[in-house]
């Protein structure tokens, strides 16, 4: 029987050895590596191309051992952060394999190791691999609902642009849609209330197709306010295209100073501006004032914020695009900040002085600074007014470390598998690196289908 009732103009029923639906980084990893080993595949994408926001990103890192991951991200589920770290190393050697250069291993954030890559010519390549390969790719095509027979899901109804509708029936079909973030309503469900706030730092077509797809046929979600991954950025710009993605997100956050509305400090800023960006959601307006002296912007704005990526001046760049920004020549100028922005300005001031004062003492600032403890005391001093924007959030399916998708009862829902920023699980208020496990989870999904295809039973 089928999950939910269909419509009798269906087409004549095909079959596949694995569905993908969803183009990006884990699906078009899984659907290659699949292809690559045997595999019969149809691969199904709402948007009018490949890639997703993989397109946007150009490293693919996590922790460098299991230690570091827990110590970062200690409520995320054991088993998946587990097969995180341990199946990466395999994951940079699949992007190779393939032809596609991945730097030597990097530093990235203060705790994490990475390699930079070309990510769009990965997806590329793996899209010349499942065409090459005879799989199957449909663009600009929705997928009306999984089919499920005898408890399994079997495939999928979908339906093209020009209305046309085929059902594809499957031995193992892999969610793969990118998360909910286009979604407002499913943010502000499960990410946080005012979520809808926000900007969207990633493609649209992300809008929680198979979150719905799961959900109806009872898959797990989790967990509760696990909240996402993002970055500060200047408030009133909208983003002009994916190339502010980068160049309006303030990574310098790190570095410098962020206060809340009432001018108090209400972070570990130096933990990272990804933390930062979830903490800022929970204040007045969303929105906060960011203050970086010379060093900070000579250091950190203008410099690069990870080895190999291009340096761009963030506030010259807010500057122009007509967001709130300031220059203070010494820390007595900052007590005449616009009043139009909510701040009162000799708070402001005050509250960097004190931190001057408490950042030199053994007890230090509250809250803390774990890792950068100097002083903001070299002039000018440079402002700009924040607010946080989503890639995608941490709340999603939940999937054994096998890539399969869970029923209430915690067990896999036989048939359906789910990658990449469907998932939910793996970060818990904490995050180190959406495309490491994008393509991890994306060849560990095509393992598991390549199993249950020589099986010829459901994954």
């Amino acid at each position: 029987m089928q999950a939910q009732g269909a419509d009798l103009s269906v087409t004549a029923a095909e079959g596949v050895d694995l569905l993908v639906i969803g183009a990006g980084m884990a699906g078009l990893t899984a659907a290659a590596r699949a292809v690559t080993d045997g595999l019969s595949v149809a691969v199904v994408e709402s948007a009018p191309d490949v890639g997703g926001s993989a397109r946007f990103a150009g490293y693919a890192w996590t922790a460098p051992d299991h230690a570091t991951m827990d110590a970062h991200n200690p409520r995320g589920d054991r088993p998946l952060k587990r097969a995180l770290v341990d199946r990466f190393a395999d994951g940079i050697d699949w992007i190779r394999s393939i032809g596609v250069e991945a730097k030597d291993a990097q530093p990235i954030l203060s705790f994490g190791r990475g390699h930079q890559f070309d990510t769009n010519h990965y997806v590329d390549t793996c899209r010349r691999l499942i065409a090459e390969g005879a799989g199957e790719l449909l663009l600009k095509t929705e997928t009306e609902q999984l089919l499920v027979e005898d408890g399994a899901v079997t495939g999928a109804d979908v339906r093209g642009a020009d209305g046309g509708r085929r059902r594809i029936r499957a031995t193992t079909t892999l969610l793969a849609t990118g998360g909910f973030q286009g979604d407002p309503e499913l943010r502000t469900a499960h990410v946080h209330p005012h979520a809808d706030r926000m900007q969207l730092r990633s493609n649209p077509h992300s809008t929680g197709g198979g979150y719905r797809l799961a959900t109806a046929i009872g898959a797990a979600t989790g967990t509760e306010n696990a909240g996402f991954y993002g970055h500060l950025i200047p408030s009133g710009i909208p983003f002009a295209d994916p190339a502010d993605f980068v160049d309006m997100s303030l990574y310098y956050s790190e570095h410098a100073l962020l206060l809340n509305l009432h001018g108090e400090r209400f972070v570990d800023e130096t933990l990272g501006d990804h933390l930062t960006t979830m903490a800022l959601l929970d204040q007045p307006e969303s929105r906060g004032l960011l203050i970086a002296d010379a060093r900070v912007f000579r250091d950190w704005i203008v410099g690069s914020y990870v080895e190999g990526a291009v340096a761009v001046d963030k506030f010259a760049l807010a500057a122009k695009r007509g967001g709130r920004v300031g220059l203070a020549g010494d820390l007595d100028e900052l007590a005449y900040l616009p009043e139009e922005w909510g701040y009162d300005a000799e708070t402001v001031r005050d509250a960097v002085r004190r931190f001057n004062e408490q950042v030199t003492t053994e007890a230090g600032p509250a809250p803390g600074r774990a890792l950068d403890r100097l002083p903001l005391e070299e002039a000018p001093y440079y402002v700009i007014d924040t607010v946080p924007a989503i890639t995608f959030p941490f709340h999603g399916l939940r999937i054994d470390d096998l890539a399969r998708v869970l029923d209430g009862d915690g067990g896999p829902l036989p048939g359906l598998l789910a990658a990449g920023s469907d998932t939910g699980g793996l970060w818990d208020r904490a995050y180190a690196g959406g495309i490491a496990s994008a393509l991890v989870f994306g060849l560990t999904a095509a393992r598991t289908a390549v199993a249950a295809a020589h099986l010829r039973v459901p994954a």
